[in-house]
């Protein structure tokens, strides 16, 4: 008789997807469908139920929970749906105690947490790159974003556990890559307020066998002198940077509640660039921010150029009900919609620019499954003779094709 096994669907971020192969060890030999739910966008809520409705069909004798930060934040809503059987909160879903439980509805207050990551996965089976948390939760009130509501206030896993998950991870893993709702506030409630750059430090040097080393997205107002300087001088940590920029026009950075300026973060890029190169940009952009006309819309615009961004992700805003973007003058939904459009089409334009620079130039690939592609240093997907999963290969780029690579 086959064993039962879990299925994870993991909605979202890469903090959603490090959790979620925690929860799959958790529920080793049970038959249970886990819907790891996003809320960042009301799209992103519209995808979940989407996802429940879709894998209540496919098994509708399973066991179905939803978790995450959707279900965080609304439980009520999602218990109300007939196709789930539980909703289980962002800080219970990583307790084998919830697991075993009975309420339909688990869920406390996030706020109220104050730890984060005793769980911490132990493999990542399916997957040449493994995710560690380091760092969950947010102290900084975006007006337009949720996520705090989802994930409480920001909290630190202590540097020797880190560590150690790495080591252990890093004999079967090609690439580790640090996650956290807000990475770059790793530290300050440890013990002597370390930061995020000491925590790298600390595991390049306790951790020789690792081979690559990646951050998610990173404040730039929050890169200090000794994260910069591993960013631009060490060959381990992967010449690729995420921000979280959002917008390049200052008027709508202040109505968002950031903390840096438009010249702030060309400058910040212009350093990264001049220091190492090969450095890839990655964004978070936002469309149609609350207030926002024409020429403040031009100015992130024209921010994928001035800052060089090819890894973009573009997000049309979407009111999330109680946080105060929701409450300012909107944008006209089709007018959010076109403009969206437009900053992906940019988006798509320097990217074609930037991957044909790249060919003739030798890359270090991480080889994915099936065998045949994966991902280089700067995050490029590149297409690569059949190899061994985990296989880190330099090959040299011979063509682009369909937005992708060819060695």
């Amino acid at each position: 008789m086959p064993v039962s096994s879990p299925q994870i669907i993991n909605m979202g971020c890469r903090l959603n997807l490090a959790e979620g192969e925690s929860i799959r060890a958790l529920l080793a030999g049970r038959d249970t469908i886990v819907i790891n739910s996003c809320a960042v966008t009301n799209e992103a809520v519209k995808q979940t139920r989407q996802a429940i409705r879709r894998a209540r069909r496919e098994k509708p004798d399973a066991e179905l929970v939803v978790t995450g930060c959707a279900a965080q934040i609304d439980p009520a809503s999602f218990a109300a749906m007939p196709e789930v059987n539980r909703v289980i909160g962002n800080a219970e879903k990583l307790k084998s105690e919830a697991w075993e439980a009975y309420d339909a509805v688990l869920v406390q207050d996030i706020m109220a947490v104050r730890e984060t990551a005793p769980h911490l996965a132990a493999s990542f089976s399916t997957h040449a790159r493994a995710f560690v948390e380091v760092q969950n939760g947010c102290d900084h009130r975006c007006t337009f974003c949720a996520i705090p509501y989802g994930r409480g206030n920001s909290r630190s896993v202590p540097a020797g556990a880190v560590i150690d998950r790495v080591a252990a991870l890093a004999a079967n893993h090609g690439e580790v890559v640090l996650t956290g709702v807000d990475l770059t506030s790793y530290g300050p409630d440890l013990p002597g307020s370390p930061s995020l750059g000491q925590l790298v430090e600390r595991i390049l040097h306790h951790v020789p066998q690792l081979r690559r080393l990646r951050l998610s997205s990173l404040d730039g107002v929050e890169i200090d002198d000794r994260l910069f300087a591993l960013l631009t001088q060490e060959p381990r940590l992967q010449p690729h940077v995420h921000l979280s920029l959002q917008a390049g026009d200052d008027m709508v950075l202040k109505r968002m509640k950031r903390r840096h300026g438009r010249a702030e973060s060309v400058a910040l890029v212009e350093r990264l660039r001049a220091a190492r190169p090969e450095i890839a940009i990655g964004a978070d952009l936002i469309a149609g921010f609350p207030t926002e006309d024409e020429a403040m819309f031009a100015n992130t615009r024209a921010l994928i150029d001035d800052c060089d961004i090819v890894h973009a992700h573009i997000f049309p805003y979407s009111p999330r009900a109680g946080t105060p973007a929701a409450r300012m003058p909107q944008v006209e939904p089709a007018i959010v919609k076109a403009r969206a459009a437009r900053l992906r089409e940019a988006a798509a334009a320097r990217r074609s620019r930037w991957l044909q620079s790249l060919i003739g130039s030798a890359q270090q690939v991480l080889v994915e499954r099936p065998g045949d592609r994966g991902h280089a240093g700067n995050f490029a997907e590149v297409r690569v003779p059949p190899s061994e999963t985990g296989e880190i290969v330099t090959v040299t780029i011979k063509a682009v094709q369909e937005g992708k690579l060819i060695a």
